[in-house]
Formats: structure tokens, sequence, C-alpha cells
């Protein structure tokens, strides 16, 4: 079985091998689709196809809706070359169960795929006809938080995005100075309303990508580029809405257990291919089973039925508890945690390590006992049920090749959401003591003594990229495994750098505490675990 529409006509053969595929007619929809466009998305990745295509199909097989989804690619173009054109815009969504089984299903939705290059007058002449079309009603995104960014790393405009200042919509460069000009597009043929919907996984998306529009259509209108009003167009919510969101859902790389069940089945399309932009695209997707997407609601051309098929509409105070619930508390702080432990103690899989007592017992006792007293519960999701799930279905899911390492990645930029906004929260609240927070304090420590880039073994390991690890580590450079010298000396540039903690640890009441239960990490090799045993009870 290869997975194209000519060979997905003898469903007999696919249904059989246990492959669900799309109940409606996919030619009928895309026809449907390309002469009344609803939904445009931004961004052909793994997450796009295994989460909202695959929501879409829901609807379609449902009889719930009429179009499909209309992809743009404006980053890597290759995506659209080797993954969509060759496949007839099909792909397979295996989701991966956490009792070690899987499902597979062919996602027909998708039903044409462009390229977001001004360069390519064809591709980006269609996107110009779907902007102008009356019925769109929602342009979503999954471009990554990089991809609302207009300044470097030093904080200078990019250059293809000065370019764009300077030269206009025309042939913009950038990938939302794009944006900028498809929106021009509708605004020149009757000023039309849409949603803009950033899935991506970022504080407050929405207003990520209004900022990044708004800088573009302000240097427009400054320079004459445009007309007038195109400014106040995209800022008026009535026209333009750039809603909040969270989105919540493991989309891996596939795994090679995943290839080779697909192979028993009958599936040969199982190869990925590399781009030169170093993209990894395959057929397949695998993703988890568990999903959540929260999304304002404001839709000024109507609202897509994505309610029907699971996805939560609320308002954007809501989902801002949705987030910093998830963020702050029911998951990044535990994936933190297993991370700094994991790699200290030579964990190469997030999975495996629920099967150690201590690191279980750690990240339960930071979820349910220290961090649940502080969640805003949003209403719409349980913060208990959603911990529960995070501990007993998703990370420990065998499936999910998640290492320690890459979690670990940037963690000096994530300590202050995922630990700092709960420390803040005990100290404004006279019912809780700070001083209560026994393993949060573990972790922050914890942090520190995989600084000194040796783990319990006294083995040395490669940190994982941050950029602020040029510094921080400076610091700790000479501290040695039993031989820390003093302490509070090295330590307290750090533990004082509310940049990196969100609080200034020794006004909060912490730093002593940490420099304590750093000095038992680092007391020799074992210490690590011996302290683990020791306060994880």
């Amino acid at each position: 079985m290869k997975l194209n529409s000519q060979e997905l006509k003898n469903r007999q053969v696919w249904e059989s091998a246990g492959f669900a595929l799309p109940q409606f007619d996919v030619e009928e929809v895309a026809k449907e689709t390309k002469e009344h466009p609803a939904w445009i998305h931004f961004g052909a990745g793994n997450i796009f196809r295994a989460f909202p295509a695959a929501v879409q199909q829901k609807l379609l097989n449902e009889g719930k809706a009429k179009t499909g989804i209309i992809v743009a690619e404006g980053y890597d173009y290759e995506i659209i070359d080797k993954m969509y054109d060759p496949h007839d815009n099909l792909g397979l969504l295996v989701t991966l169960k956490s009792n070690g089984t899987i499902e597979k299903t062919v996602i027909g939705s998708i039903v044409e795929a462009l390229r977001a290059d001004s360069e390519n007058e064809k591709d980006f002449g269609r996107l110009k006809e779907i902007f102008r079309a009356k019925t769109l009603q929602m342009v979503s995104f999954t471009i990554t938080e990089k991809g609302y960014s207009l300044v470097n790393a030093k904080g200078e405009v990019m250059a293809d995005v000065a370019a764009d200042f300077e030269n206009g919509p025309a042939k913009p460069k950038s990938y939302i100075g794009k944006l900028a000009s498809l929106l021009y597009e509708r605004f020149q043929n009757g000023a039309l309303p849409v949603a803009l919907v950033s899935m991506d996984n970022c504080s407050h998306n929405g207003t990520r990508l209004y900022e990044a529009v708004e800088a573009f259509a302000k240097k427009w209108e400054e320079h004459n580029l445009v007309n007038a009003g195109f400014l106040a167009y995209i800022s008026d919510k009535c026209k333009v809405s750039f809603t909040w969101s969270m989105i919540d859902k493991i989309t891996p790389r596939p795994d090679e257990s995943v290839k080779e069940m697909l192979k028993e089945a009958g599936f040969e399309d199982v190869e990925a291919k590399v781009t030169s932009k170093n993209t990894y695209v395959a057929p397949f997707v695998n993703a988890e089973e568990p999903q959540y997407l929260v999304i304002e609601d404001e839709f000024p051309n109507g609202r897509p039925n994505l309610d029907e098929a699971g996805i939560i509409y609320t308002d954007r105070e809501t989902v801002d508890k949705v987030e910093k619930m998830k963020v702050c508390t029911c998951l990044n702080p535990l994936h933190t945690a297993l991370a700094v432990y994991g790699c200290l103690l030579g964990y190469t899989s997030i999975y495996k390590e629920m099967e150690d007592p201590e690191l279980k017992k750690l990240v339960e006792t930071i979820g349910y006992v220290e961090g649940l007293p502080v969640v805003v519960n949003p209403g719409i999701l349980d913060p208990k049920a959603f911990i529960d799930e995070v501990l007993q279905v998703r990370i420990p899911n065998p499936f999910m090749p998640d290492t320690p390492q890459r979690i670990a990645t940037d963690t000096s930029q994530k300590l202050s959401i995922r630990f700092g906004e709960t420390i803040k929260a005990y100290a404004a609240d006279p019912k809780l003591n700070v001083q209560d927070l026994k393993l949060i304090p573990l972790v922050l420590a914890g942090w520190c003594r995989y600084l000194l880039a040796v783990d319990d073994k006294g083995e040395k390991f490669e940190l994982s990229p941050d950029p602020l690890l040029d510094s921080v580590c400076a610091y700790v450079k000479e501290i040695q495994l039993g031989a820390v010298g003093n302490i509070h000396e090295k330590l307290q540039p750090i533990l004082a750098d509310e940049k990196i903690f969100g609080v200034d640890l020794y006004q909060a009441g912490l730093g002593e505490r940490v420099e304590e239960l750093f000095a038992e990490l680092a007391a020799g090799p074992g210490a690590v675990r011996a302290t683990l045993q020791k306060y994880v009870k």
C-alpha cells in the first residue's frame, strides 16, 4: 500500500489492514474548498497534520463540514515538494496509545498545498485569490514561536524584514511580511473580516502575531507603500481578530518501532526525508492520543464549528488561565524536573524516568502537593484531571521517544515561568507559606548541580544548549564534587537573578535552602540519588 489517491481507491485492502479512511468524497470536498475556501493554515509540519487536520477530518466524516483545509508553507517549501505533492496531500496519522498499540488514520482533509513564496507567481497568486474570498473565516498558524520574531538574537531587525519594510507588500521575503501582504490584498478587496488564529505553543500567541503584523502595517503606511486605513483595518477586531489559544499535543519524530508496525500492516511509505533546511518529514506522523486546543472566541466572519469535534471556544481570560495551568503547574514544570534529574542520573528516555520511584514521586509531589494549591481553575478543564493524565498516561507512554537532554534545552529561560510563578503565588497568599515548598527548591538546586556537567557517577556529560550557559557556568566552574567550597559566594549571583527564577530566591526565603540542597547534591558520586531518597518520601 502506497499513500496516494489512486491506491486509496482500493478501500478494502486498506480497511482490512486496520487503516481508517476518509468517510467523504475527497475530490468533491477539494472542489468545494477551492471554490469557497473557509480555512487556510500556515505551517505544513507535523502538529498541523496530527491535530487540526484530523479535527477537520472528523467533521467531514460526520457530515458536519463541507470544506477542507488549504495549507501554506512559508519557510521550507521542500515540505510541499517532497511530502505533500507526491502523496496527493494525503497523510497518515499514527496515534500512539499508552498501552503499546497504534491507530492508523489516513487524513484526507487537506485539499490543497501551496508555497507561500512571493517569487512563485502561481502559488502566491492563488494565495491572494484565497485571501480575497468572502467565505474565508480563519487563517491559522503553527509556524513556531520564532516565526513571529522580526529581530535576531542581538535585537537587530532581520535583513529580509528590513527589506520588506522598505519595499512594501509587492514581493515580500519574510514570513510575516508575506502574511501582511496577503492581508493587504483582503483589505483592498472590501476590507473583508477574518480571524487569525495562532496555534503555536507560546504565551499570548495572538498578541505576538498581531504585534508582528502591526509593525509591517505601520512601516508601510509611514512610507506610503499602502493605502491609508490598512493599519486601522488590522487593528479593528471586528474586522481582523488575533485570537489567543492554548495547544497541547506531543508529536515526536517517527519511532522505528512504529515504522515496523506499519510495514507489517502492508504500508510501504515509511521512509522519511530531510530537506535542505534540515526539516524531517515523513508520509506519516505519529502522535500521542491526548490533545487540547482552547481558542478565544473572536471570529468576525463566522466561527468554524470545531467545537463539534472537541475544540473548546472560550474568552481570552480563560485561555490565559488554561495556558498558565499547563505551563506553570500541570505539565511543563514536571517535564523540567525530569529533564534536570534525568541528565544527572544518566537517563535517555523521559518515559523510563517514570519507572524510577524517586523521580516518579518527585513530579507527583511537585504537581499535586506544591503546585495544585495555587492553580487558578479555568473551569473548562480540571487541573487535577489534567495532571492525572500527564503522570499516568502521557509521560509514561513508551512510544514517546523524548529525552531529558532535549527537554533540558534552554532551561534558564523556562524556570521563571515553570517555578517562579508558583513561588510568587505562595508569597502572595497569606494562607500559604513559601517554606512549605520542599521539592521545587530541590529542582532548582538540581539545576545548579546540573551546571557542573558531571553526572551522579562523577562522569562528565554535555550540557544541552542554553543562551545563559556561559555566564551561569562561570560561577560554578571551580566547584568539584565533594569539595564545594564557599557555596554562597558561588551561587548567590545565580540564585538572586530574577530574570532566571522570576524572583530573587533570597528575598523569597528560599536562597539559603537551595544552597543547602546543592551542597548535599554535590557531596560526591552517588549524592544525587542519596539526596532524592532523603527528601522524596
